[in-house]
């Protein structure tokens, strides 16, 4: 099977991730994250995804072009209330970029055991491992931790890092006596069911979502080594759930939510 090309791959692409009316509630923008599985809230020329934005506003706005319109307060506040009510996880993920993950793809994407220390198996900096251990007790705001850490430079660092690992997400925020309201973190394993890692399956939903990519774009997006990519891309021919074609791979059309396997089940409180 051959490759499409590239305006072939956008328009699908555009095609895939546009919902089919424009959002306007909580639910529907869960909805939407649920069924991508992975978003950034603005576009960007790289990583290529699926923006929030773009389905609040249509594909052809720019965000912010005046100031800050109806679309933009929907997008930033949906990025605090949609990890607050479990709705999905949010943080600098894709190329450190403010990123949506569907509670489903983030479980299969955490690859620690879903316990509150589950950073102390990451070399981590030291700033970082303070951090989880001042979360460990419950959700606190950014205010609070710059002040764990004592210097806003490593606690940028450290926040990054531990996002990166999808070890802490935003869980809403918290008004103040002045100023704008701060943004409270809280352990993922705290807000989320993790500790069932599935990598087929975050392969299938990249595949899904990306209609064709190569092994350096799903490295890239899951921040995965580029031969770990190719081997589950590789998997997933080998398996019937995707094919080859010349410019990398496609999903071979198998559902988009396979069922989780009989050992990974989903950790119970």
């Amino acid at each position: 099977m051959g490759g499409a090309d590239g305006s072939e791959l956008t328009g699908a692409r555009g095609e895939r991730w546009s919902p089919v009316r424009l959002l306007r509630s909580i639910e529907e923008a869960a909805a939407f994250v649920d069924d991508v599985g992975f978003a950034l809230l603005f576009p960007a020329a790289r990583p290529i995804a699926p923006s929030l934005w773009e389905a609040v506003a249509g594909p052809d706005a720019t965000p912010f072009a005046a100031g800050m319109g109806s679309a933009e307060s929907l997008v930033w506040d949906w990025k605090d209330q949609l990890p607050e009510a479990g709705f999905a996880w949010s943080g600098r993920f894709l190329h450190g970029r403010a990123s949506l993950l569907s509670p489903r793809l983030l479980a299969a994407l955490y690859s620690g055991h879903g316990e509150p220390d589950d950073d102390r198996a990451f070399p981590l900096p030291p700033e970082a491992h303070e951090i989880a251990e001042a979360l460990r007790a419950g959700p606190l705001p950014s205010s609070a931790l710059r002040s764990v850490v004592g210097d806003r430079g490593r606690y940028g660092r450290a926040i990054r890092e531990l996002q990166r690992l999808l070890l802490v997400t935003s869980a809403g925020v918290r008004e103040q006596r002045s100023g704008w309201p701060v943004v409270v973190l809280e352990l993922t394993c705290h807000r989320f069911d993790v500790g069932a890692t599935d990598l087929r399956y975050a392969t299938a939903r990249f595949l899904d979502t990306m209609i064709e990519a190569t092994p350096v774009e799903l490295a890239r997006v899951y921040q995965w080594p580029t031969a770990a990519a190719r081997a589950a891309l590789d998997d997933h021919v080998a398996t019937g759930l995707a094919v080859r074609t010349s410019a990398g791979y496609r999903s071979s059309g198998q559902p988009r939510t396979p069922p989780v396997p009989a050992e990974h089940p989903v950790r119970q409180e």
